[in-house]
């Protein structure tokens, strides 16, 4: 085949200048990966185009300076390209699905398990990524980028990152107080920039990582010991712990919802606190701190490290404490403990490949009928984690239908996510039926459960799905959680529990802050780590007073 001049031509690489590829690489990204962010943009300034568009050349000023200090000389193409692609990930995630994703959201991916993130990897999202994230990096590393010397090249940069930081100041300065007041107050709107937002979070996450290698562990407890009651208990005191996973107080019928998610506890004697706030909006904040004397205000990556925990107290207490995970791991809070992850092999009939909870069952009967001393086993739930609801109960416990049978949730009608949605709540309402009546009918032991979810979930509204939205702007279904605490007959009976004075206490607003010291206070463990402000039992023991 002979090649014309003409065809030669065509197929010539395109050359440019460091500068306009950069230029043109900032444009893209903000045109075409930033559906989110204009939407906010025009939302916040609505009717003020001019200050609009001002803002957002400030913020293409902005991509332009950070391109220009990554992309730099031979690493230029590759930086570009690898940054088209991480954009086209997060703005998938945010456009599609209302996630943002922060820091918090870097640490839940980092530390999330393969069968966890395979539900987020669609056929949907990876077309999305050919499209806009691999075809165009392919032509950002075709094209020639015409290079200078090291030194021209060199006062060209300065220039260039000099340039664009002036612009972006200058362009701020023209409403310096308007635009101040926005980037304080509506902080989602550059926690949607794409992929600035996610490689700031990624930034604080490292620098997180970074000072956490630092930490010393400082005990907590260590004067424990067990109270009255417990000192007197004539068998041992077995407390299960179960870690909810997703569960949104707003479809609890328990809390009022229309639907009957809660058939069975309903008819167990059960404590429901319907007005419970969570420590986080994902799993990687909100587990630690749930089980850290630390509260949500005071609680952070390093100050959760840095403590012990809830579960090392318990130990302090003369407790065998153990961790049984059905999730995405313990998070470090059962570093210090036995703790297992269960698989198929722990109930084949019920991991089918995944597990639903029902695989802790059979364990927590054997572990029921064989302990000798005081007990607090933790069961670490799947409960409710999306996008993939349908995979969380069995078939024959689809209660709502028709139901989303894909992680594809855009395509899904609402009706249909809700349905899904409500049979993992009616199933978890089925599993902790099932603990509550093992542990009653095991009479060796002194049994309770407590169970509390770590975050809720977005189903739709706003456009929003899923959880790990920054707690600032989180709605409430991403905070507002479910509580349960059930205590048998002679678990009362032995730790000097008044039922009815707990049940007083239950349409109070409480929150994970309440559950480090609640447990402690329903075991009767004696500390000074307790805080009597926050624990919910202690004054409803016989002997209270106050």
């Amino acid at each position: 085949m002979t090649t014309t001049p003409q065809t030669a031509a065509a197929l010539r690489r395109p050359t440019l200048s460091p500068l306009a590829l950069n230029a043109i690489v900032a444009t893209w990204l903000m045109a075409l990966y930033n559906a989110t962010f204009w939407g906010h943009l025009f939302r916040i300034f609505d009717g003020r185009i001019v200050t609009a568009l001002i803002f957002s050349a400030a913020v293409w000023a902005l991509m332009l300076l950070v391109l220009s200090l990554l992309a730099v000389r031979r690493a230029q193409q590759p930086v570009l390209a690898l940054l088209i692609v991480i954009a086209a990930i997060t703005s998938f995630y945010m456009d599609t699905l209302g996630v943002v994703i922060d820091r918090e959201m870097i640490q839940n991916a980092v530390t999330t398990t393969v069968a966890e993130s395979k539900h987020l990897i669609t056929p949907q999202f990876l077309t999305h990524v050919g499209l806009y994230g691999v075809l165009p990096a392919a032509a950002v590393l075709w094209v020639q980028v015409r290079r200078r010397t090291v030194w021209r090249a060199l006062g060209v940069w300065a220039l260039v990152t000099a340039g664009s930081a002036a612009l972006v100041v200058g362009l701020l300065f023209t409403n310096l107080k308007g635009y101040s007041t926005v980037l304080r107050a509506d902080k989602e709107l550059m926690g949607a920039v794409q992929p600035l937002a996610p490689m700031s979070g990624a930034l604080r996450y490292a620098k997180m990582m970074l000072k956490s290698t630092q930490i010393v562990l400082q005990p907590t407890g260590t004067d424990a010991k067990p109270g009255p009651f417990l000192a007197g208990a004539d068998k041992p005191v077995l407390m299960v712990i179960v870690a909810g996973e997703t569960a949104r107080a707003a479809n609890w019928s328990l809390g009022g919802y229309a639907r009957n998610t809660n058939p069975e506890l309903s008819e167990r004697d059960i404590l429901y606190y319907p007005d419970v706030s969570s420590c986080g909006t994902a799993t990687a904040t909100s587990l630690p701190c749930m089980f850290s004397p630390l509260t949500r205000d005071d609680y952070s990556y390093e100050g959760g490290l840095s403590n012990e925990n809830l579960l090392d107290v318990l130990v302090h207490a003369g407790f065998a404490v153990e961790w049984w995970d059905n999730n995405t791991g313990h998070k470090d809070i059962a570093k210090r403990i036995p703790s297992r992850m269960m698989v198929a092999a722990d109930g084949p009939d019920f991991c089918q490949p995944e597990c639903i909870d029902a695989v802790f069952l059979k364990h927590l009967q054997d572990k029921a009928a064989t302990i000798t001393g005081n007990t607090v086993i933790v069961l670490h739930q799947i409960g409710s984690h999306g996008p993939s609801y349908w995979l969380r109960y069995p078939p024959e416990r689809e209660t709502f239908t028709p139901a989303c049978k894909t992680p594809e949730l855009t395509e899904c009608s609402t009706e249909e996510i809700v349905n899904a949605y409500d049979n993992t709540i009616a199933y978890t309402d089925h599993f902790l039926t099932q603990v509550i009546d093992l542990l009653d009918q095991q009479p060796r032991v002194v049994p309770a459960m407590f169970y509390v979810s770590d975050h809720g979930e977005s189903l739709g509204e706003a456009g929003m799905y899923l959880h790990g939205t920054p707690y600032f702007m989180a709605p409430e279904y991403q905070t507002h959680v479910p509580m349960v605490i059930w205590m048998s007959d002679r678990f009362r009976a032995t730790l000097g529990m008044d039922g009815a004075c707990l049940a007083k206490g239950t349409g109070e607003t409480v929150s994970h802050d309440n559950m480090f010291s609640t447990v402690l206070g329903l075991l009767d463990v004696a500390t000074t780590a307790r805080d009597p402000a926050l624990d919910l039992a202690g004054p409803c023991r016989a002997g209270a007073t106050g």
